[in-house]
This record gives C-alpha cells, structure tokens and sequence, in this order.
C-alpha cells in the first residue's frame, strides 16, 4: 500500500511563511501526479497545487505567485512552499498522489491525512 504522511503546518502570522512536506512511502511506483488539497469549515475542497511526473505544474488562482509545489523524486517527497500567508489560507492541507498507467497496477488515488495551517492575522 502507499501511504502518504504530511507534516510542517502550524501557526504562522500573516505574511509569513511555512514549507509543508509530503512523504510517499510504500509502493510509490508509477506515481503520475502529485498534489496538495485545502479545506476549511465551512467551504468546499479546494485544489492548491499540483504536479505531474513530467514537471507540469497548476496552481489555484488564489495562491499563484505566492505558492510553490516542488518534488523530489529520489526521496518521494512533495513539497509545498507557502509565502506571504493570509488569514485566508487557513485550512487543513492534504496530500494526494495518483499512480495510473502502470502495467500491473489499477487507477489508485492515495489521500494523506492532513496538516493544518492556521494564519493569524
């Protein structure tokens, strides 16, 4: 099984900066895409960043040149570097990870569990 395990929120006033990490362990092979999901109480999920396996990044147009998703293949590791944090930011981040046409293996998505981030303002 793959399993994913995020870590590095906390509580950081606004204008800062936190760097959120996601660690891929188990059968990570063939892992297509990568991401990190919000949500907040009260609003739906939202998708922050993604990144597939060629390099190809999206970002929510509420956190674009503010945020930055990265990957390190070699230690299956997600990253999300989180700049000039608003109160608006504030949320549980979730991990996510696809892996799809792999010969052996179905469509899988994968969920970690969550870490929150709070910004006080």
């Amino acid at each position: 099984q793959v399993q994913l395990v995020e870590s590095g929120g906390g509580l950081v006033q606004a204008g800062g900066s936190l760097r959120l990490s996601c660690a891929a362990s188990g059968d990570t092979i063939c892992i297509s895409a990568m991401g990190w999901y919000r949500q907040a109480p009260g609003k739906e999920r939202e998708l922050v960043a993604a990144i597939t396996s060629g390099g190809s990044t999206h970002y929510a147009d509420s956190v674009k040149g503010r945020f930055t998703i990265s990957r390190d293949n070699a230690k299956d590791t997600l990253y999300l570097h989180m700049n000039s944090l608003k109160p608006e930011d504030t949320a549980v981040y979730i991990c996510y990870a696809i892996r799809s046409s792999c010969p052996g293996y179905n469509y899988l998505e994968i969920w970690g569990q969550g870490t929150l981030v709070t910004v006080s303002s």
